[in-house]
């Protein structure tokens, strides 16, 4: 593979490196919608959103819920900063299904605002996951 129709890529998370390596493209959540990147992409730094993201390896796509947090682009390197980031294989169906149903119960409550946006942050988090879990 020509090094220009790849970029380095990671995706750490405060537990761990999720993925570390070369990639042919990048797609991942952001403010404004789903945001694409390939090598040679304009120097760029956003936030991401929770949500679903998937890297291209070798001409596969590789799915990941990701959490919130933020991403450098370079043309030739990108590194995101996430709350987390699971593999589909990884992602317990039941358990994200009873955290997106608490997550609904707490914001159907009056709630002050920090717990509003907590609740949010919950029923983000857990919409990721479910979203990136399809079974």
């Amino acid at each position: 593979m020509a090094e220009a129709s790849t970029f380095y890529l990671e995706i750490i998370t405060p537990e761990r490196q999720f993925y570390i390596g070369p990639a042919e493209a990048l797609v991942f959540p952001a403010v404004d919608g789903e945001m694409g990147v390939y090598p040679g992409h304009e120097p760029a730094v956003t936030a991401v959103e929770p949500g679903e993201l998937r890297y291209k390896v070798d001409g596969k796509w590789e799915p990941a819920a990701v959490g919130a947090g933020f991403v450098e682009i370079k043309p030739d390197y990108v590194i995101l900063l996430v709350g987390f980031a699971e593999h589909p294989e990884e992602i317990d169906r039941k358990r994200a299904e009873a955290a997106r149903e608490r997550a609904e119960e707490r914001l159907r409550q009056k709630q002050s605002i920090h717990e509003y946006y907590h609740s949010k942050a919950a029923l983000a988090r857990a919409m990721a996951r479910l979203k990136t879990r399809r079974e």
